[in-house]
């Protein structure tokens, strides 16, 4: 990286706290992110399933949407039910254009009574903002809050280290979030997360970001994680990353994630592009998504193609790589829905030669979210 493109790019709050770990810094959604440490992205993803890993993840953007009702006027842009949503819960959504394609995906919550929490991926975040700013006008108020860092800590050992610093945490269940006290600042923090494990976000106002970065690191448990481990671990975990599962072409019935469009939301029919998701939902999509074993040869990455039994392409993988528990390559991939059924075998194309697939369930390795006390 240039000293160029360095200068080009934005930084986070904890940029010079990486450098000082020898982490090799990378351009990633506009920013200089850390891709790996010295212990290296293989051992940073071991260590996330067996510890707590520990992730920067302040280039996502973080906002408040504040007005007369927040919460109903934000369904007017994703397709799940925010009316309903009580107080120290969030839920996965996604933001849809008027053709039913994802804008982007996101988190959105009520850790207080301050209107809406939301959180959307960084490299989207600017145009996520005018979409919602542009259909809702007059309706909501958007702070962003360009004041505040979001740490992720993950893995089987993070509850322990999270509570330790702030007890209140402990009750906390998978996709409660809170606002509360904690490290001698204010925090809002959810039980959630993008590796499949057990874990916390933890907005921090960026002033205090690198205090509490160095005060988890202290923890013989937990290692700075960067952002190869992070991708590996959501592929293992069979969630999708946007501008790769997902995009503005994709609905959230081909992409799986029908759990986002509340059963009300799809009778009611009133929310962006409704009329080809709920089309969909009765008929069935022209492609889906599933989760595919590589079970010869090289990981088919991003782009490979996908074809049938006899040698038909059918599909494209959207992501790929080698998952360090399973210890073989792995993919997403969008095919035709009559190949969808776990043990179907298809093969995928990795620098012209055919290599054997098979669907699998998803997600690749079992998620360990804690959903009771």
């Amino acid at each position: 990286m240039s000293a160029t493109d360095t200068a080009a790019l934005k930084t986070t709050p904890l940029t010079e706290a990486h450098i000082a770990l020898g982490a090799r810094m990378v351009p990633f959604a506009g920013y200089t992110m850390p891709v790996q440490y010295p212990m290296g992205v293989l051992a940073e993803h071991l260590w996330t399933r067996e510890h707590a890993g520990l992730f920067d993840v302040s280039h996502m953007g973080q906002a408040r949407l504040r007005g007369v009702s927040p919460l109903s006027a934000f369904e007017e842009v994703v397709p799940g039910d925010f009316i309903g949503l009580t107080p120290g819960k969030q839920k996965y959504s996604v933001l849809l254009n008027k053709k039913g394609g994802i804008v982007d995906d996101l988190m959105a919550g009520r850790p207080d009574d301050d209107g809406l929490f939301v959180v959307v991926n960084g490299a989207c975040k600017d145009n996520d903002f005018k979409v919602i700013d542009d259909e809702l006008a007059g309706q909501v108020d958007i702070q962003r809050l360009e004041d505040r860092a979001l740490l992720a800590l993950q893995g089987p050992e993070a509850a322990a280290v999270f509570q330790a610093h702030v007890p209140a945490a402990a009750d906390m269940v998978f996709m409660d979030i809170r606002s509360m006290p904690g490290f001698g600042t204010d925090l809002i923090v959810s039980r959630s997360g993008y590796t499949g494990e057990d874990g916390y976000e933890i907005s921090v106002p960026a002033s205090e970001a690198v205090r509490v970065w160095n005060l988890l690191l202290e923890d013989e448990r937990v290692r700075p994680i960067g952002l190869g481990a992070r991708d590996s671990l959501r592929l293992e975990a069979g969630l999708p990353l946007y501008g790769h599962d997902l995009d503005e072409t994709v609905s959230p019935v081909e992409a799986g994630l029908t759990f986002a469009i509340n059963k009300n939301r799809r009778e009611q029919r009133d929310f962006p592009g409704a009329a080809r998701i709920v089309k969909e939902l009765a008929d069935g999509p022209a492609r889906v998504k599933v989760c595919l074993k590589v079970l010869e040869g090289a990981p088919a990455r991003e782009g490979a193609e996908v074809a049938d039994a006899n040698g038909v392409v059918v599909g494209v993988v959207t992501s790929g790589g080698y998952s360090p528990v399973l210890k073989g390559g792995i993919a997403l991939a969008f095919v035709p829905p009559e190949l969808k059924a776990v043990g179907t075998p298809l093969k995928v194309i990795v620098r012209g030669k055919p290599q054997s697939a098979e669907v699998v369930p998803s997600p690749f390795v079992a998620h360990r979210y804690v959903r009771k006390a």
